[in-house]
């Protein structure tokens, strides 16, 4: 939690965001994804000043349980000083224990964003997926917490002028915004209308130009001149010398009398994709199913 200190901003943990929607793909395949395909509603979540502040957690904490899909998972949620925002007792159930700092007893707008990255983590304890070590452990996360429906609420919790700052998560506010906009370019769903936060809007808007980046990519047929051009040098490059590295995500193999063929990352899950290259060609990724055209 950046209070008062310095928000990063970009995109230094991109390649575990990218690991994680990866990751959330082969556990909960594209059908159990579609369960999901709704966001937690702003009206569920609200927390006004005047709401107890114990049953008002509680409420919270039960429709974001519901958003994730735990049932019978029931939180008890406490409040006491603390360096980090929250912290989860992830013990066998059915019961879990979270604990919020103190601070939000008076900024209580933002209980729902601290108890979404918390019940989050619930989520994946029962599900045994995880990442080896604390950093990478906590952007998957924050990334599945986005990805699934609740993680615009930390995204709206970033707040930042000329002399405070607030973040909560792990990820950058424009990583957030990036994975918000996978989502919505996955289910069709637009989140910009639930920020209440100017600066969540504009990192929103960040990451999603990133996004909408990773679908024109060659070999893709979306894929702008200067990518185009770039892409046919690379393939001139890897037919007169095969296994050069292009540096860039798609890569070439192969050759000789099997052809040559090129990999790269599907714009949705992150999945790598081989076709051969052989001009126009329809690829249907494996993990996700998108059907993505491309120029080979």
């Amino acid at each position: 939690m950046a209070n008062g200190s310095g928000v990063v901003h970009g995109y230094p943990h991109l390649d575990t965001v990218r690991a994680a929607i990866t990751a959330l793909y082969r556990r909960l395949t594209p059908e159990g994804l579609y369960a999901y395909d709704v966001s937690v509603a702003p009206a569920d979540v609200s927390f006004a000043d005047d709401d107890d502040l114990h049953l008002g957690a509680q409420r919270v904490a039960h429709a974001l349980v519901r958003q994730l899909r735990l049932p019978d998972a029931r939180m008890i949620v406490g409040f006491r000083g603390m360096t980090h925002a929250a912290s989860v007792e992830l013990a066998a159930g059915p019961e879990y224990f979270v604990e919020l700092n103190d601070r939000f007893r008076t900024h209580r707008r933002d209980i729902g964003a601290a108890l979404a990255h918390e019940i989050t983590h619930v989520l994946l304890h029962r599900l045994g997926l995880g990442f080896p070590g604390t950093r990478d452990n906590e952007i998957l996360t924050d990334t599945v917490t986005t990805y699934l429906g609740a993680g615009w609420l930390l995204l709206d919790a970033y707040r930042e002028d000329g002399v405070t700052s607030q973040k909560l998560g792990y990820l950058t506010p424009e990583e957030f915004g990036y994975v918000l906009a996978k989502r919505a370019l996955a289910f069709g769903e637009d989140p910009s209308p639930w920020f209440t936060s100017p600066r969540a809007y504009t990192a929103y808007t960040d990451g999603r130009d990133v996004a909408l980046h990773d679908g024109r990519q060659p070999p893709l047929t979306a894929a702008g001149w200067a990518g185009r051009h770039r892409y046919a040098k690379d393939r001139r490059q890897a037919r007169e010398h095969p296994g050069a590295a292009t540096g860039l995500p798609y890569a070439f193999e192969g050759g000789g009398p099997d052809g040559l063929r090129v990999s790269f990352p599907c714009p949705t899950c992150h999945q790598r994709i081989r076709v051969p290259v052989r001009g126009r060609v329809r690829a249907r990724c494996g993990l996700c199913r998108t059907v993505l055209e491309c120029d080979t």
